[in-house]
């Protein structure tokens, strides 16, 4: 159940159970589950049609189109949303919507074939968490429309403390909050199989982290984050805790596979009244020199404090009481015992967040409800 949601399936019974996340969606959330007339928008539910176990089922989001040198167009989600955790086989269809929402069992009439899975990067290979999937001729919007985002700006941005950013993703819809860290090594637990096999964390480097509980959930991995000012591009969501969400810088996803983002002009995203309030009226970021200088320490002492098992993360953040100047941030896991953290590295000060474990499956999931058949 990497990233993605889950849907219970227990032997025996006509019965699935997903579980609900109890956040508000932007747009009550429907149009981000249900089956789409052709061609789909982005930013939906979807996932591999193989990524099913005795007892589970998962999907994630499909998050943005991109093109390869040819102008071949592919789907962009996440290596644990396309290739099944790196057991995923050329050539496997790609649904729209995913299994959680067609409880587990996916027919003609209730989704369609949108892509076939093309290739990825293994987990803990590349410093992503990333897969490409073909696009079926006609199935998807050629502009590369996302649901409540639009058509993104075909620019990349660079990740900034305090900016605004905004994603469209399966389970929480439209959310909109602003970037907490940068540069930021984090720990990310997977499972290697749809709710089964040993749990295993995979080191990443440098990765944007966005501040706030409600800014994603389980199933909105895939999904595409862009600049609340400009729609520009800036990450991809694929991890998350209670706290924060966890991506991959938008350049290095990019890079990695040679392709580009298919979008169009800048322009703003429109988000829920709180959330846009919010994220719109954040601080500028740190001042360059003390980013420079936070960067350093960063660098200098991250592999020594991710020594301690309890921590499992350090980046660089602002200063809660001084946005200008820069910290280190250091994410520590809820109810572990960890040794003192240095008030300073280096003349920086530091600032202990801290959060349950990052993962790439199952944030923010309530306990499930009783199953009900159907």
């Amino acid at each position: 159940m990497m990233s993605r949601i889950r849907r219970i399936t227990l032997p025996g019974l006509c019965c699935s159970l997903l579980f609900s996340i109890g956040l508000v969606l932007a747009d009550s959330g429907p149009n981000h589950q249900v089956k789409q007339a052709l061609p789909i928008s982005l930013g939906t539910s979807g996932g591999n049609v193989h990524d099913i176990s005795r007892r589970f089922c998962c999907s994630g989001t499909l998050g943005a189109l991109v093109a390869d040198s040819s102008n071949t167009q592919f789907i962009l989600s996440n290596n644990h949303v396309l290739a099944d955790s790196d057991n995923a086989t050329p050539g496997d269809a790609i649904s729209q919507p995913g299994l959680v929402d067609v409880g587990c069992a996916l027919t003609a009439t209730n989704s369609n074939t949108v892509a076939h899975f093309s290739t990825t990067k293994p987990l803990g290979t590349a410093n992503i968490d990333a897969a490409l999937a073909q696009v079926v001729p006609g199935a998807v919007g050629a502009t590369g429309n996302i649901l409540d985002v639009g058509v993104p700006s075909s620019t990349e941005a660079s990740p900034a403390v305090g900016d605004g950013v905004a994603k469209s993703g399966r389970t929480t819809g439209l959310t909109c909050a602003t970037i907490g860290s940068i540069s930021t090594n984090v720990l990310v637990e997977y499972q290697r199989g749809c709710g089964k096999g040993k749990r295993f964390r995979v080191p990443y480097l440098n990765q944007v982290v966005v501040n706030g509980s409600a800014f994603s959930a389980a199933g909105d991995s895939g999904s595409l984050i862009v600049t609340l000012a400009s729609a520009q591009p800036v990450a991809l969501l694929f991890a998350g805790s209670s706290t924060t969400t966890v991506a991959n810088p938008i350049s290095d996803v990019t890079n990695a596979f040679g392709v580009t983002l298919v979008g169009g002009a800048d322009h703003s995203v429109t988000c829920p009244a709180a959330a846009g309030a919010m994220a719109s009226s954040a601080a500028r970021g740190p001042l360059v020199g003390s980013m420079g200088r936070a960067h350093l320490a960063k660098e200098k002492h991250a592999d020594r404090l991710m020594q301690d098992e309890a921590v499992i993360g350090v980046g660089v953040g602002a200063d809660p009481a001084d946005p200008a100047e820069a910290v280190v941030v250091v994410y520590v896991e809820q109810g572990q015992m960890h040794a003192p953290i240095p008030a300073e590295l280096d003349g920086v000060r530091t600032v202990v967040v801290r959060t349950d474990a990052f993962r790439a499956f199952g944030w923010n999931e309530p306990q499930p409800a009783p199953c009900r058949a159907h």
